[in-house]
């Protein structure tokens, strides 16, 4: 069995020092020492690696992870994984130590598309927790498979009704209303008007719509006239 140092030697392998930096600047709430420096699809291809080998298991029970890199793996695994109830055990005993954004949205695992009725109870619960990227995982997932046929404005409600003065919590929530206006404007349009959310988010979410071609010029138009 590989153990865990072994796949930090491997991604020390892999370091690229330029890149390292480039990525710590994207995510300034952590220290620089918290990268090694390895890109994304290198990353993809050892989690692959790692699960047809079996010894995601050992490295997915040991946590925290001290680096970046490690928590990637660790939700690329998990991304991957296509055991449902697996999958969701593990992403609760994990969440708790994702501290950043990237790792927080690029954890999406492909076994939730075919499980939507059973992940709800857990989105319910995460979107109040007190952690901050519990709250943003629960906002993207909604976004994810909640804004197409199932959409129901009681999730545009649960996103809309989050107080935070957290930046990764409104900057997503922004991300969500910005991608809901281009998928069901109708019913989003009244959201985005002064006084339904906090400013901060709704400016930042009809600026998101704005920047977004999936939004027509017509409903651009209607946005600006909100400001």
């Amino acid at each position: 069995m590989i153990k865990n140092d072994s796949v930090l030697k491997q991604l020390y392998a892999m370091q690229d020092v330029v890149y390292k930096d480039f990525i710590a600047r994207l995510i300034p709430n952590i220290h620089v020492d918290y990268f090694i420096g390895v890109r994304t699809p290198q990353l993809r291809k050892i989690a692959k690696e790692m699960i047809k080998s079996g010894v995601y298991k050992d490295f997915i029970t040991d946590l925290p992870h001290k680096y970046f890199e490690e928590n990637q793996l660790h939700a690329f695994i998990l991304s991957e994984i296509s055991d449902f109830d697996f999958v969701i055990r593990e992403i609760e005993r994990f969440l708790p130590y994702v501290n950043n954004w990237a790792t927080c949205d690029q954890m999406s695992p492909k076994v939730f598309r075919k499980n939507k009725d059973a992940l709800l109870k857990y989105v319910y619960k995460w979107i109040k927790s007190k952690d901050i990227y519990t709250v943003r995982f629960a906002i993207k997932n909604l976004m994810q498979y909640w804004l197409d046929d199932d959409f129901d404005e009681k999730y545009a409600d649960m996103v809309a009704d989050i107080v935070s003065d957290e930046y990764y919590i409104n900057m997503m929530r922004a991300w969500y209303f910005a991608t809901a206006a281009a998928k069901q404007y109708i019913h989003i349009l009244p959201y985005l008007k002064v006084g339904r959310i906090d400013e901060w988010t709704r400016v930042h979410a009809t600026q998101k719509a704005f920047e977004s071609f999936r939004v027509s010029s017509k409903h651009k138009q209607e946005l600006r006239l909100l400001k």
